[in-house]
């Protein structure tokens, strides 16, 4: 009576550890192997032709926190966490709020609030380029039209920043439309009926009753924001190359840059420990503080 239990608990431990093992042996070979030699490569000065013999230890990291471009790229992922925070997650959610009924035009606004999202991120990077352009923009248009000199709004580094920022907010926002608006279906309508029966206004009742039941679903477009905007690349790549004078680089732009292109692989691979350390510390404490059930 006793050995049958056992035998079924065994049966089903083997067949979990089937279904699992492909997805181990790929997570291994893809994610953690990748990650521990780009530790190793880290504490060598090596160019990535032959085997790492150059021990610098930790002097690959001594020169990232002296370098001013490096400091400048972590300045400017903060940059986009607090525009993505500030301005990109209330603008979802004031639409989201706006448009959450299922009327016929609301759901073609949310269909176009929602394109940008589906653009690529190179097309979509390309396209505000050619926008942005100081001959042949739009922007060069307007100000020509208004009789002002054509801003270069990509080649200063006092507007380029501004510029994909801006950018940054048309990709994204669409989406955590999309997923707010998912929470606010999930609200209970009797919740709301109760507050039209106490001539509640619309302010109270959002902040009384959107805001509290929406709460999950804004600290989990929070904890995709922030983790987003740490890995921000490709708009980067896109837009600027990290230019002009390095301005706009974002920590992996800014490893891709000095670290691949410049064949410098110990010096990227301390950038990528850096960054890492940054995602993994964020997902833990996120998961811990964020997204823990209240």
């Amino acid at each position: 009576m006793v050995a049958q239990p056992l035998k079924e608990r065994a049966a089903v431990t083997l067949q979990s550890a089937l279904y699992l093992a492909p997805a181990l042996l790929l997570f291994t070979l893809f994610v953690a192997l990748p990650m521990v030699e780009a530790a190793w490569y880290s504490l060598f000065r090596w160019n990535g032709y032959g085997r790492p013999s150059d021990f610098v230890g930790a002097g690959n990291f001594l020169l990232l926190l002296q370098d001013a471009d490096f400091r400048t790229a972590l300045s400017n992922n903060g940059w986009i966490i607090a525009v993505s925070l500030a301005v990109q997650l209330p603008l979802a959610l004031a639409l989201a709020v706006q448009l959450a009924a299922p009327t016929a035009v609301n759901r073609v606004l949310r269909l176009l609030f929602f394109l940008p999202y589906v653009l690529a991120e190179v097309a979509a990077g390309l396209i505000w380029r050619f926008l942005y352009d100081a001959e042949h923009g739009v922007a060069a248009g307007l100000a020509l039209k208004a009789g002002l000199a054509p801003p270069d709004l990509l080649g200063e580094p006092a507007t380029a920043l501004p510029a994909l920022l801006a950018v940054v907010v048309w990709k994204y926002f669409g989406f955590y439309m999309v997923l707010f608006i998912a929470g606010l279906q999930q609200i209970d309508r009797t919740l709301y009926e109760a507050a039209r029966l106490d001539a509640a206004t619309p302010w109270t009742v959002f902040r009384r009753i959107t805001l509290p039941q929406l709460s999950p679903t804004i600290r989990l477009g929070i904890f995709f924001s922030v983790l987003g905007s740490l890995q921000a690349f490709d708009l980067v790549m896109a837009l600027t190359r990290g230019g002009p004078s390095n301005s706009t680089h974002t920590m992996v732009s800014y490893l891709y840059e000095f670290g691949v292109t410049r064949m410098d692989i110990g010096f990227g691979s301390a950038v990528g420990v850096v960054l890492f350390v940054l995602c993994a510390g964020f997902a833990w404490g996120g998961r811990r503080w964020l997204l823990r059930s209240p």
